[in-house]
C-alpha cells in the first residue's frame, strides 16, 4: 500500500528501524510489547523480521523498481565498542557485540546467514542449558535466496561508544544478553548528557562507519539517527550549546569516514528535528532542534540554538569556511572546548 500510494514521491524504504530494539521488546519487558520471554523468542522475532523485510524488497523489485526508481533497506543501529584491554579476549568480546547487534541482521542480509561467531555462541549455550539444539534459528535454503541480497542501503543510527570486556554471563535464565559473554560501561571521564546510555564520543562513528565497510563492502550507507538529549519536563532549554559541539563534532567525523576511509555515506540525518516521544522515556528526553510544549494542545515549537548552526551544515552540504567575523565561527569557538577540549 505504501509503495502503491507514495512511491511517486518517496525514493528511500526502511523496512525497519532499529529492528535489534524491536526483538528486544520480546525479552528484555522494557520496550513494546514489554514481554519477558528469556533466551528464545528475541531470536525468532529476528529470524521473522528478515523475512518480513525480505519479502518487502523483493515487493519493491518486482512491482514497483522499474516505474518508481526507488530503493529498499534497512535502519539498523549499533554503539561503537572498544576492548577495555589489549586482551584477545577482549577483543573477541568487541567482536561478539558488533556481530550480535549489528551484524545478526546485515549479515544475513548481505552474506546469507547469521554470523559465525553468533552461531557458535548461541549453540553453546544452548547445549550447556541442556537443550538439544541451538535457540537460534536456522536458514533454509529457501529463506537463504529469500533474504540474502535484499538491500539497496543501510541505514545506520548511532550515538554513543562504550567499552567492552569479557566475562562469562550466569548460564541461566538464558538471554541474548547472556549468550554474548560480555559487559560494557561508559568511560566516567567522557561528557554526559540528559540520558545515561547516551556519553557523546565523537570518533565512536566514524570506526563503525568503517567497520560496516570492512565487514559489508561498498553498500551505500545513510546515517539515518544521531544526536543528543537534554531531559526538561516544562523549562525550555534553548541554548543548548552542547547539542551544537555534538553535531559538529559528530559530522566531522562522518566527513572524515567519506573522504578519507573512502566509506560510501550518501546522506545524514539528526535526531530529531523537534522533542518527541521517545521510547519507554516518554516526552522527557528530549533530542529535538526545535523545544516542544507538550503541556500545550497546540504543542508550540521554538528553536533551539542547534538550529542556526545545523542550517549552516545543511545549506552549506558541509562546514563553511572558518571566518573570525562569522556567527558561525564565534559561536563554534565558544562551545568547542565544552565536551571535547
Amino acid at each position: 500500500m505504501c509503495f502503491m500510494k507514495l512511491g511517486d514521491r518517496v525514493k528511500h524504504w526502511a523496512t525497519f528501524n532499529e529492528p535489534a530494539v524491536i526483538a528486544g521488546g520480546y525479552e528484555g519487558g522494557m520496550m513494546a510489547p514489554g514481554l519477558k520471554n528469556q533466551g528464545g523468542s528475541v531470536y525468532r522475532v529476528t529470524h521473522n523480521m528478515l523475512r518480513a523485510h525480505a519479502l518487502a524488497w523483493h515487493t519493491y523489485d518486482k512491482s514497483y523498481r522499474e516505474a518508481q526508481g526507488g530503493k529498499v533497506g534497512i535502519t539498523l543501529n549499533s554503539d561503537w565498542v572498544v576492548p577495555a584491554t589489549d586482551s584477545e579476549e577482549d577483543k573477541q568480546a568487541v567482536e561478539r557485540f558488533l556481530q550480535f547487534q549489528f551484524g545478526r541482521f546485515a549479515h544475513p542480509i548481505i552474506h546469507g546467514d547469521y554470523p559465525e561467531v553468533m552461531k557458535k555462541q548461541v549453540l553453546e549455550k544452548s547445549h550447556e542449558q541442556g537443550l538439544s539444539s541451538s535457540r537460534l534459528p536456522s536458514f533454509n535454503d529457501d529463506e537463504i535466496n529469500l533474504i540474502k541480497g535484499t538491500a539497496d542501503f543501510l541505514g545506520v543510527n548511532h550515538y554513543t561508544t562504550r567499552y567492552i570486556a569479557h566475562q562469562v554471563a550466569e548460564l541461566m535464565p538464558p538471554s541474548l544478553s547472556g549468550d554474548q559473554d560480555l559487559k560494557g560501561w561508559h568511560d566516567e571521564k567522557w561528557p554526559k548528557c540528559g540520558v545515561g546510555w547516551l556519553r557523546p564520543v565523537p570518533w565512536g562513528i566514524r570506526q563503525l562507519l568503517k567497520w560496516v565497510k570492512a565487514e559489508y563492502g561498498d553498500i551505500p550507507i545513510y546515517v539515518t539517527e544521531n544526536g543528543i538529549a537534554e531531559v526538561s519536563e516544562d523549562t525550555p532549554t534553548l541554548n543548548d550549546t552542547w547539542r551544537i559541539q555534538y553535531y559538529t563534532a559528530y559530522i566531522n567525523e562522518v566527513l572524515k569516514a567519506y573522504k578519507l576511509d573512502d566509506v560510501d555515506i550518501r546522506g545524514y540525518t539528526a535526531w530529531s528535528l523537534m522533542d518527541n516521544f521517545e521510547w519507554a522515556d516518554g516526552y522527557k528526553s528530549r533530542f529535538g532542534l526545535y523545544y516542544v510544549d507538550f503541556n500545550d494542545p497546540n504543542r508550540p515549537r521554538k528553536p533551539k540554538a542547534s538550529t542556526e548552526i545545523f542550517s549552516q551544515i545543511v545549506r552549506n552540504n558541509g562546514f563553511p569556511e572558518k571566518r573570525a567575523d562569522t556567527k558561525f565561527s564565534n559561536t563554534l569557538k565558544s562551545t568547542l572546548s565544552l565536551f571535547f577540549p
